[in-house]
């Protein structure tokens, strides 16, 4: 099927586009009340990530309602671990939690690799129904969550200030932790490779907890399973989010996807000098940027867009995801300012 709007996969190409293509992380979600009307006739998040005809309704509302280029399928990284083995629960203004973790050789030993991803349909089948629905209207992004982040979660069992418990992993036994990494890497890449043939465009990969880790452990830890991913995932273009990891940005810029992803502690043009213009780059505004008034949000986000489609191909976004509290009126001021940006009015 044709599509109508291109533009971002053109962008990650590093096609000249005619603007700036803008999509936002977590965009189908909370900001939206037909979203919370959605989510009060189910149980839980849970239930709506594996009912792939809610998951689709959800996941095509920013593009009716907020007017972006992209809708990202409404799922949640977690899916993997649970895949695996490790189920998890959502807990309302909480997050995620895991009632089991990986503790042990014998609980790595048990969890599915690639043969996890066999036990997702329900993502492909939502994937599908929203490529079905969207009838070629903007591009569909599947997307998972990194190695290294996946760990953290089945290791901690949530989220953490410290986050040591999985770090200790990493010191007192590597070789274990190789080994639950290669599992997921496993499991990911199967994974996405079958969401590109269930319908996604385009994939992301998210290493949401990647700014934990010394800058000697992100290159032990996370990049050789970043370099399979990137080597393996070929079929539709492929962005690399790796949040806070300012310092490996060089490192990024050699893999062999096409896309790289930027939070807002990464300047635009500093980012551009240490990945190239060979590649796309994604990202950056801050999401309280948001919660300001009208004036600032327009400054800041054609700040932003000046700086990133300065030099090379650029995809607008912002840092992370979009917060829950976030007035989607303010959201929608930020997607308008972007479309609204010429490119020829970019500074010298």
């Amino acid at each position: 099927m044709a599509l109508h709007n291109d533009l971002i996969l053109r962008a990650a190409r590093g096609e000249k586009t005619e603007r700036i293509p803008v999509w936002l992380m977590r965009q189908a979600g909370r900001i939206l009340p037909e979203y919370r009307a959605v989510r009060a006739s189910l149980i839980g998040f849970v239930e709506l990530v594996k009912t792939p005809e809610r998951a689709a309704e959800v996941t095509i509302q920013p593009v009716d309602i907020l007017g972006v280029d992209a809708a990202i399928i409404f799922s949640d990284i977690l899916v993997i671990p649970e895949a695996m083995g490790l189920p998890y629960q959502m807990e309302e203004k909480k997050g995620p939690f895991f009632p089991e973790t990986i503790k042990s050789a014998s609980d790595v030993e048990r969890m599915l690799g690639a043969n996890a991803a066999d036990h997702l349909g329900y993502v492909y089948d939502a994937l599908s129904l929203t490529k079905k629905n969207l009838n070629g209207r903007v591009p569909l992004i599947g997307f998972s969550g990194a190695p290294w982040t996946l760990l953290a979660y089945m290791v901690e069992g949530g989220g953490s200030k410290t986050f040591y418990k999985s770090k200790a992993l990493l010191y007192q036994n590597p070789k274990l932790a190789h080994k639950l990494l290669q599992k997921t890497t496993d499991a990911i890449i199967a994974y996405l490779k079958n969401q590109a043939k269930a319908g996604a465009d385009m994939l992301q990969v998210f290493d949401s907890w990647a700014s934990i880790l010394s800058p000697d452990s992100y290159q032990e830890f996370a990049m050789p399973y970043w370099q399979q991913i990137t080597e393996a995932v070929q079929e539709v273009p492929l962005t690399i989010f790796a949040k806070g990891a300012f310092f490996a940005r060089p490192w990024l810029g050699k893999l062999p996807c096409r896309t790289i992803g930027l939070d807002w502690t990464e300047d635009l043009t500093e980012s551009r000098q240490l990945i190239g213009s060979g590649k796309t780059l994604q990202g950056n505004l801050d999401p309280c940027i948001l919660f300001a008034d009208d004036e600032t949000i327009v400054a800041e986000t054609l700040k932003m867009v000046a700086k990133g489609s300065t030099g090379g191909s650029y995809i607008a976004n912002l840092g992370h995801g979009v917060y829950p509290e976030t007035d989607f009126r303010k959201v929608k001021l930020f997607v308008d300012t972007v479309k609204g940006f010429e490119v020829n009015e970019v500074a010298d």
